[in-house]
């Protein structure tokens, strides 16, 4: 069977700039889209939901953080990777807190925003692992998760990730220090660790079986 192809939304006002990655990620194998602004890219996201998307943070009109926003609220689960020129840790929370995955400082090397990507997507040729808890199911190749056998969850790929970690061990505590030196490879703030959770409970729905272990972190109830 032949590789799936990742299809990626550039959104980059800078008209130089989106060319280099539209020719760079072509060149990886990527099945590339490009809009110039917020607007666009929300359009064309609508018509065909991308696997991966390429966000620039400043841009007139829409910011990343709001197209991003917008991208989730509309239910895009895939990875997003953010553009930005300002590496401050209140920068990089507000693009997590939007939704983002993960982001890159300008000026950048193509073959770290290659990288990233790809630690983004979701291999379906990696082996397999069921991983459960009382009524949750989560694939780690596909990462479907499933509620008591029923639909599909669709959760973002940070949001999996959270989700898996808790299932690794769910008889011990998730601290907020670990999850950020896992997941986002110690780049975000304990604050961040607490919102992912509420989306993630938010998602999985009732019965709630993830516990906060008050000043520690998180577990999943027995």
């Amino acid at each position: 069977m032949s590789p799936v192809t990742e299809r990626v939304l550039i959104v980059e006002d800078d008209a130089a700039v989106r060319r280099m990655l539209e020719r760079s990620l072509g060149a990886e194998g990527f099945e590339v889209a490009a809009a110039a602004d917020g607007g666009t890219a929300l359009a064309l996201a609508e018509g065909a939901t991308p696997d991966l998307v390429v966000l620039d943070v400043a841009m007139p009109g829409l910011s990343g953080f709001e197209v991003c926003r917008r991208l989730r609220a509309k239910g895009m689960t895939g990875g997003v990777l953010m553009l930005t020129a300002r590496d401050s840790v209140p920068d990089r929370v507000r693009g997590l807190e939007s939704g983002a995955d993960d982001y890159v400082v300008k000026p950048f090397a193509i073959a770290e925003v290659v990288a990233r990507l790809r630690a983004l997507t979701r291999r379906g040729s990696d082996r397999s692992e069921r991983l459960a808890h009382d009524e949750i199911v989560l694939d780690t190749a596909s990462g479907a998760v499933t509620v008591g056998g029923g639909a599909p969850v669709q959760l973002t790929a940070r949001e999996q990730q959270l989700l898996e970690l808790l299932l690794r061990a769910p008889r011990a505590v998730l601290t907020r220090t670990a999850a950020i030196e896992t997941i986002w490879a110690g780049a975000a703030t304990e604050n961040i660790v607490d919102r992912y959770v509420a989306r993630v409970r938010h998602k999985l729905g009732d019965p709630d079986l993830i516990r906060t272990v008050r000043g520690v972190g998180f577990i999943l109830a027995p």
